[in-house]
């Protein structure tokens, strides 16, 4: 897994199911979802491929509690230091306190659904940090939680307003365009995450599936969440 700059400061982390992203401050870094169970040795491999030590990881910053953005969370918290973070909602299921929500999916959802059931399945996993909308994150000069349920009841998004920088979770995809994401538990709601999203007219889009936008990003993302509305 070979780390990809989007900018200077921001790498993306390709699971192939699923992504993680680095952010580099200039003492410490943030990894914004964590990958597979299972692949800590080729995030932290990643992370030096891009010229980083892997022990200034300070945190892990969880946009919800799907295996795919879990998975190695509580490995790599462990050896390098870092405080895992999720939001309130979502962190009994990380912990594997609470079964993890089933989503509403239409028909044409449902072979995607069962291919990213390959993906191992997230061991229980401690959060060190409960967070609710708005909060401040500690890292990016600012980055902020924005609470998006629909997709799970505790998705966010994280935005470092002063980057332009938007990480969507699943709320949102940049599978061949920026699209309304897959496999929610609640579609309107969901829906609702997404337009507000929009609101925030981001110029780069990190989403947990498909590559970052960086270009007419905030007039894509506006075109998307608008026609989102025929998929409810």
């Amino acid at each position: 897994m070979e780390p990809i700059t989007v900018t200077p400061r921001l790498y993306l982390l390709d699971h192939s199911i699923g992504q993680s992203y680095l952010w580099r401050d200039e003492e410490e870094l943030t990894l914004v979802d964590a990958g597979w169970a299972g692949t800590a040795d080729a995030t932290a491999a990643a992370v030096r491929a891009a010229g980083l030590d892997p022990d200034r990881l300070r945190r892990i910053v969880l946009t919800h509690c799907h295996r795919d953005h879990v998975g190695a969370a509580q490995e790599l918290a462990d050896r390098h230091g870092a405080e895992i973070v999720a939001h309130r909602l979502d962190a009994p299921v990380v912990r594997g306190e609470a079964p993890v929500p089933e989503p509403d999916l239409l028909d044409w959802e449902l072979p995607l659904y069962e291919h990213g059931l390959t993906v191992p399945e997230a061991p229980p996993t401690r959060v060190d940090r409960e967070v609710e909308d708005g909060e401040e994150l500690g890292f990016g000069d600012g980055a902020v939680v924005v609470h998006t349920p629909g997709h799970t009841p505790g998705s966010m998004a994280v935005h470092l307003p002063r980057h332009g920088v938007l990480f969507t979770g699943d709320t949102v995809a940049s599978v061949k365009d920026v699209t309304f994401g897959v496999f929610h538990v609640d579609r309107a709601l969901a829906l609702e995450s997404m337009r507000r999203l929009a609101e925030l007219d981001p110029s780069v889009l990190c989403c947990g599936h498909g590559a970052p936008v960086v270009t007419d990003t905030a007039a894509r993302l506006r075109a998307a969440a608008e026609a989102g509305a025929a998929l409810v």
